[in-house]
């Protein structure tokens, strides 16, 4: 039998039972474990790791309140997932909270050589603007196609990440292995990564590690949603305090025109 669930007052916001259906326990084979992830792993079944859900869920919340503090400082948090079975359905919920993505393939020095990549996003924004000027009437089927192609390829690698004006302030990875190269270029950097990681990787390079089953879709849905309803929470929070500092601001306007008016009368 698996770790019981957890009950009433101490039960955290990520629901363990959830994970559990989910498959998020379910490891690798035992002769293709990282010994580094042992820590997270509650007993082997079969020939294969099933990963301590208790830990799990811990480090799920753990993530998510950091997760929530940056999208609260108004920064932005880089979600990579290329996998098949993740790139779809990360691309859909973090699409709803405004942060960008990579779920193609991941531009080789897309953090290490930024400056780069931002001349490519401008070029695709340009190109927008010249599709809609007097001036792309006049250019030949051929020309149209060319460039209409170039804005395709472009969109395809860079569209998600298009509102990405500076380096973001952590990267949060679905399959460390997978994705070796954007984590090897956020610790050049000292981005903080956050990351499911599954019994096959190594966790040590990893500031916020969360063991879970990295290839199971249904787990990797509910995972990428508490870090998305961790950013709402915090996009919410940020909007509520701008709000009051703005109304701060007013006051000392309202009642200097209440004064005029009253010394008016």
């Amino acid at each position: 039998m698996l770790l019981e669930h957890r009950k009433s007052k101490q039960m955290p916001k990520t629901n363990f039972q959830e994970l559990l259906e989910a498959g998020a326990h379910f490891g690798h084979l035992k002769r293709k474990w990282n010994p580094n992830m042992e820590p997270y792993i509650f007993m082997e079944k079969n020939g294969i790791h099933i990963i301590d859900l208790q830990k799990t869920v811990v480090k799920i919340d753990e993530a998510a309140a950091a997760i929530k503090q940056i999208a609260k400082s108004g920064r932005k948090v880089l979600f990579v997932a290329t996998k098949k079975q993740a790139k779809e359905l990360v691309a859909e919920q973090v699409k709803e909270v405004g942060m960008p993505y990579v779920t193609e393939r991941w531009p080789g020095g897309m953090l290490t050589n930024f400056p780069t990549i931002r001349k490519a996003v401008k070029k695709m924004i340009s190109i927008d603007k010249m599709m809609k000027d007097t001036s792309w009437d006049n250019l030949s089927k051929r020309e149209k196609l060319q460039i209409t192609r170039q804005r395709a390829k472009l969109d395809k690698v860079l569209g998600s990440i298009s509102d990405l004006t500076r380096l973001p302030a952590a990267l949060f990875v679905v399959d460390v292995l997978k994705e070796k190269i954007a984590v090897r270029e956020a610790k050049k950097l000292g981005i903080p990564v956050f990351a499911i990681v599954d019994t096959n990787s190594n966790p040590d390079d990893i500031d916020f590690v969360i063991p879970a089953n990295d290839d199971a879709s249904q787990s990797i849905r509910i995972i990428v949603g508490e870090m998305c309803d961790a950013i709402k929470a915090g996009l919410s929070e940020r909007k509520i305090e701008k709000d009051k500092e703005d109304e701060t601001e007013e006051a000392p306007k309202k009642k200097a025109a209440k004064a005029e008016e009253a010394s008016e009368e």
